[in-house]
């Protein structure tokens, strides 16, 4: 008997600056609700969930920086999403900007998930490692990309979690089009990948990469489920939010790479698959059997050098 698992992308729209926690939170639940009358296990939310995306953005005051940071999850604010998710019995997948206070007074930040069971208890939590944009304004510049300025990469690795009976790992955002992620938790056995975006279309400046983002989002996405055999389920933060664009296109990608769904919309909108967790052991048995067919010793380059040298 084939083992599945219903899961619901929670696609969100823009988050304005001013909104409060408690004001995300209840459209979260919303979707909780909405994902739950659909038979979903499992709900994934955007990355930087409980937030606008700040990064596109210059701040400098500390107590404004650190008001888009959560320093315990769950907090007063989120613990209701928690409460709610546990009695109707459905994990989660939720972006925020982490807040580390260390014991000498200095602070870590990262752009961070976590992934919560149907018994809403923390089960595994990853850190961005793949941080785009810059870590300073870039002069004449209409549209910022400052996460490397606001967050560290992340120290956790791509672990993945024996949880909600499958093998499940995460990432975020620009991750997605790194095939060191996928590789790296297909190695470990992850059935599924979970993550959540928050892509703008005017991140690099130029209009003939930037016009590609949906292009580049649906390439990344499928090549990674296909290439290492496994679900990868995609969730977005779109729209117009403080006057940048964000993408939509939130998806559910089998092994086979094939999108079984896809939003319509870029606000507010579930959407939902029942994901046959064999499917990713068949095309492990076939294409993509690893153990026969990889070569480990031809790919030491891949950890060794970070950036490219040609030849002489």
């Amino acid at each position: 008997m084939s083992r599945s698992i219903v899961v619901a992308a929670a696609q969100m729209g823009p988050i304005a600056r001013n909104d409060s926690r408690k004001q995300v939170v209840d459209r979260l639940l919303a979707l909780l609700h909405e994902a739950h009358a659909r038979g979903a296990e499992l709900v994934v939310f955007p990355e930087l969930t409980l937030t606008t995306f700040f990064p596109r953005w210059y701040l400098t005051d500390e107590t404004e920086i650190d008001s888009f940071f959560e320093t315990e999850m769950p907090g007063q604010e989120t613990k209701p999403l928690f409460d709610e998710a546990a009695r109707l019995g459905i994990g989660f997948y939720l972006g925020y900007a982490e807040l580390v206070l260390l014991e000498d007074g200095d602070k870590k930040r990262f752009n961070t998930s976590i992934l919560v069971d149907r018994a809403g208890a923390i089960v595994g939590k990853y850190r961005k490692i793949h941080l785009p944009g810059h870590d300073r304004p870039q002069p004449g510049r209409d549209a910022q990309h400052l996460e490397k300025y606001f967050f560290l990469p992340g120290d956790l690795g791509f672990p993945v979690w024996r949880t909600m009976d499958a093998v499940m790992g995460m990432c975020i955002c620009n991750d997605r089009r790194w095939a060191e992620t996928y590789r790296v938790m297909a190695l470990k056995g992850a059935e599924m990948i979970v993550l959540g975006y928050n892509t703008p279309n005017d991140h690099t400046g130029n209009y003939d990469f930037d016009g590609l983002s949906e292009f580049h989002h649906q390439l990344s996405v499928q090549a990674g489920a296909y290439q290492n055999a496994m679900w990868v389920v995609a969730t977005a933060k779109a729209g117009l939010e403080e006057g940048s664009q964000l993408i939509g296109q939130s998806m559910i990608v089998a092994p086979s790479g094939q999108i079984v769904a896809m939003a319509a919309t870029t606000a507010d909108e579930v959407i939902s698959a029942r994901c046959d967790l064999d499917m990713a052991a068949l095309y492990r048995r076939t294409i993509f059997d690893f153990a026969r067919h990889r070569e480990p010793q031809e790919y030491k380059l891949i950890s060794e050098r970070k950036g490219p040298v040609p030849p002489d």
